[in-house]
Formats: structure tokens, C-alpha cells, sequence
């Protein structure tokens, strides 16, 4: 009995000396910790990440000239809505100056490729802004594209977007003296399908007629009616995805030319999203 009280309080001797050093290496320990981690540097926080269609705007290549546009127009907003993305493939029909093809040229990005449309009625018009724009392979992404009004040819399912921004109403324009001929808006429709991928996007930025106003604004005002624009659209094989109001403006009562005093600039425009169903 002896014994056995001696071997237990034997026992009890080495177990608390052991936990008794265990707590002293944990302490140990955690004060070395405490003086390694003060010794690392401070954590530098993320930058935040930005958009690939901020960045587009942001870009430091492009023209200064081009961002005073930027407030009136919400060029990232729009090519975010039509779902332009980098990697694609895409057609931006009557690109002008070039204004809007240089935006979509830096959200496609390097593995991208962007057709900008020009004809010789734009050149009569803009001269050679959109040659200029992109001289010297400065964005070699860009491709432009000359193809007069009814001649436009398509390579089949080979564009994964079409954009035609404050165009859709020249299909409706008629200028022979500046080579601008009447388009066959069935036939023009039908290679921009064509030439569409399955799934692939069309989208349209307008200038808004008044409801139910007849195709002949085109011409006069240079605005169309949405719901006209949506007929045509849909009488092709398109199908209507989404609209946005992103540059509605209620105070436009949409009976003046797109170019009257007071209103350019600032026009009620639509913004709509078509797809091709393949």
C-alpha cells in the first residue's frame, strides 16, 4: 500500500513538471511568434480591380479629343449592355470617324479583332478620320472595311457581334449624289445574319422617332422609330434579348433633325440587343 502511494506521487511529480514545461515552450513560442509577426511588413491592400470597359475609356493611347463624348454618350455602360467582350470577334457597320470602333478595338483587346465599316459616302463625310485613326498598325486589332451600300459580304458565322450605333436610320437614307444608294434593307440584314455565329449579337444605338413615325425619318430627321427597328430586326430572324434606357432623354419631343441647334448631342436615343439564333 506503502508502495503503491509512493509510486502514484512519484508519478504525479513528473506529470506536473511536464506540463509545467509544456506551458513554458507554449509561452515560448508564442512570444517568438509575436516577435516574427512584428517584424513582417504591413500587408499592402489590393488595388481595386477595374473594368475591361473603364479601362477602355481610361486607356492612355487613346485621343484626348474623344473623351469629351464620353459623359453624353456612356460608351462603357452601352458596350457593357451589347455585350462586347475581349476575344471577340466583331463588325462595327458605318464606323464614321471611328469614334466608338476605337472603344470596342481596346475592350476586344490583342486577342480580338474589330472590322470598322467605312464607304465612300463616309469618307465624303468624315474624309480620312477612320483611315488616320488607325494608320501605322497602332491598334492592329482594327481591320477597316470598305464595302459600298448593297455590297457588303460576309464571311458565313465568322463574327461573334455587329454593332451599328446612330446608323440604323441611313438604312432609310438616300443620297446617289454623295454615293450613298437606297439599301436593300432585307438583303443587308440578311449577310449581317450571315455573317453572324450562332448566338452571336447584333446591337443598335438610335436616334428615337416619335411612335409610329413612318421610315422616311430616316431621311428627314435622321431618328427611327424603336418599333420599327424591332419589326425589321425580328422579320430578319433576330431575336430581341433586352432594351435600355441608359440614353432616354424625356425632354427630346423627337420632331426635330438629330442636327438642329439646342438637341445634338442630347437626342432621345435607344439602346437595343438583338441575337442571332443561329
Amino acid at each position: 500500500m506503502h508502495q503503491n502511494k509512493t509510486l502514484r506521487f512519484i508519478t504525479l511529480l513528473f506529470f506536473g513538471m511536464a506540463v509545467s514545461a509544456c506551458s513554458q515552450n507554449e509561452s515560448e513560442d508564442t512570444a517568438v511568434k509575436a516577435e516574427v509577426d512584428s517584424a513582417l511588413p504591413t500587408a499592402i491592400e489590393a488595388e481595386p480591380t477595374i473594368s475591361v470597359y473603364a479601362a477602355a475609356l481610361a486607356s492612355p493611347t487613346r485621343p484626348d479629343a474623344d473623351r469629351v463624348r464620353d459623359e453624353a454618350r456612356k460608351p462603357a455602360q452601352v458596350l457593357e449592355f451589347i455585350g462586347i467582350a475581349p476575344g471577340m470577334t466583331t463588325l462595327d457597320m458605318f464606323s464614321g470617324g471611328g469614334w466608338y470602333a476605337e472603344i470596342i478595338a481596346h475592350i476586344v483587346g490583342e486577342n480580338g479583332k474589330l472590322f470598322a465599316h467605312t464607304n465612300q459616302a463616309y469618307r465624303n463625310f468624315v474624309g480620312e478620320a477612320l483611315a488616320d485613326r488607325f494608320a501605322g498598325d497602332r491598334l492592329p486589332q482594327v481591320e477597316i472595311m470598305n464595302a459600298e451600300n448593297n455590297q457588303l459580304s460576309l464571311a458565313e458565322n465568322s463574327l461573334d457581334a455587329v454593332t451599328l450605333i446612330q446608323s440604323f436610320h441611313d438604312i432609310y437614307h438616300i443620297d446617289p449624289d454623295n454615293k450613298w444608294d437606297e439599301i436593300d434593307a432585307p438583303a443587308f440584314l440578311a449577310e449581317l445574319k450571315k455573317g453572324l455565329k450562332p448566338g452571336g449579337i447584333v446591337g443598335i444605338v438610335d436616334h428615337a422617332a416619335a411612335a409610329g413615325a413612318p421610315p422616311e425619318t430616316g431621311e428627314s430627321l435622321h431618328r427611327i422609330d424603336p418599333e420599327l427597328v424591332m419589326t425589321l430586326m425580328e422579320e430578319a430572324g433576330f431575336i430581341f434579348e433586352s432594351s435600355s434606357d441608359l440614353l432616354r432623354n424625356p425632354d427630346d419631343d423627337r420632331s426635330q433633325s438629330v442636327f438642329a441647334e439646342g438637341i445634338r448631342g442630347n437626342t432621345d436615343r435607344f439602346v437595343l440587343r438583338f441575337r442571332n439564333p443561329g
